[in-house]
């Protein structure tokens, strides 16, 4: 009899237990429902309104693309400073991104509620007195956030042991990091820890108006100076190719986009280094030479196939100063932001391991922040390809973009130029 009693108390506490957390999570899809979404203007400034998480102190964090900014501009040395105010400025201006309007309607994704999951990781924190404190706090913090298992390596349902498929289109369990600068130079820790991931040099796709492959010791007063040698001195936002490519860190099959820098000397002493290096030159005049964005898209993609791993680094002065003043050394002459775009969309066969967008200084800015603006469509673009290849594979996006598939009634996507 007592048993008897016992085991229908137990029942009664199991069927009330189960009413109580059916009852709560009635209640918390409602909240959800009430609260849960912000408008452009409200919420705590995360990338397109991003899950926020500080990746670098939480280890069991899982993600495919991790947001990260890194708010580090001394090594900017030659003319304005203020990008390490970049990350903040990049991500107010994404404000008008988030899952429920974020189709890229050229691709068909929506980036931000595809297979996915992205997270804005917060900041590397950076020394802003020590250079070479800041570098290897960087390098460490890089290879952290890559270190994280992709949220696509996971198993599905929790009875499954099985992980998502999907993770094989991306390197296996390896995320993909979008670094927000801060100057050009964040580019050498990020590909240091790159090449320690992934065991080979990377194909860069740098977008500059500037060459960056400069040996510091004969351009920038590094090394042996007048006042005793000065090593900090060699790492700057200009060198930090060279020293990657010294390194072992950039392959054969480099290439640099929207070139217009003046050069050093009489002479193209700076083309005979950078040809050293690895080097492929496409400078501003080549989107008309090429025939406009999309052929010199496709020059880029042949040059450097679909396989090889690649880092995308975008400075934001590669734009005219006209349309991106908000940066720390302009150069009249540039793209316009719809040139950078179509180019950047025109690379979505590559296989982007890293990717970053950096020199947006907002004090240089307009009052229409028409700067981080640019950089924050540009991380778009950038999203969404990566996005796109784990989804459909290496050339499935493309097939979709290019061969008219990416709108339902199979009408053929114009090229906007």
């Amino acid at each position: 009899m007592l048993h008897s009693l016992l085991a229908v108390v137990l029942f009664l506490s199991l069927c009330i237990a189960a009413t109580d957390d059916g009852d709560e999570q009635s209640r918390l899809v409602e909240l959800q429902k009430k609260w849960g979404n912000d408008y452009a203007f409200s919420g705590i400034s995360t990338y397109a309104h991003l899950p926020h998480a500080r990746c670098l102190v939480q280890p069991n964090i899982h993600y495919d693309i991790g947001i990260i900014g890194v708010p580090f501009d001394t090594a900017l040395t030659s003319h304005g400073s203020g990008a390490r105010f970049g990350p903040r400025a990049i991500r107010a201006a994404s404000a008008r991104q988030n899952s429920f309007r974020g189709l890229n309607h050229r691709a068909g994704i929506n980036p931000y509620a595809s297979w996915a999951r992205i997270i804005d990781c917060g900041d590397i924190p950076v020394s802003p007195f020590d250079n070479a404190l800041a570098l290897t706090q960087m390098t460490e913090g890089f290879l952290e956030l890559l270190g994280h298992r992709t949220a696509a390596a996971v198993p599905l349902p929790e009875s499954s042991p099985e992980p998502n498929p999907l993770a094989d289109h991306l390197h296996p369990s390896r995320p993909i990091l979008l670094a927000l600068g801060g100057d050009h130079s964040i580019a050498l820790p990020h590909m240091r820890a790159l090449k320690t991931i992934h065991g080979e040099s990377l194909a860069v796709v740098h977008f500059d108006a500037h060459l960056d492959t400069w040996d510091p010791r004969s351009s920038y007063g590094g090394g042996d100076t007048p006042f005793g040698p000065s090593p900090q001195s060699e790492f700057t936002h200009g060198s930090m190719f060279w020293i990657a490519a010294a390194e072992g860190l950039v392959s054969n099959y480099s290439t640099h986009l929207g070139l217009r820098t003046r050069l050093s000397g009489i002479d193209y002493g700076d083309y005979e280094a950078d040809d050293s290096q690895g080097w492929r030159r496409f400078d501003v005049d080549a989107v008309d030479d090429f025939g406009g964005p999309v052929g010199l898209a496709n020059a880029v993609v042949e040059h450097i196939g679909t396989e090889r791993p690649v880092y995308l680094s975008v400075d934001i002065d590669v734009l005219d100063p006209g349309l991106a003043p908000g940066t720390g050394t302009p150069e009249p002459g540039g793209w316009t932001t719809r040139e950078l775009v179509r180019v950047l969309r025109g690379l979505q066969d590559l296989n982007v391991v890293g990717a970053d967008v950096v020199e947006v200084a907002p004090s240089f800015d307009g009052a229409g922040e028409q700067t981080a603006l640019a950089a924050a469509q540009v991380c778009f673009e950038m999203l969404t390809s990566m996005v796109g290849r784990g989804r459909d594979g290496n050339r499935g996006l493309a097939a979709r973009m290019n061969g008219g598939s990416a709108r339902q009634d199979g009408e053929r996507v114009k090229d906007e130029l």
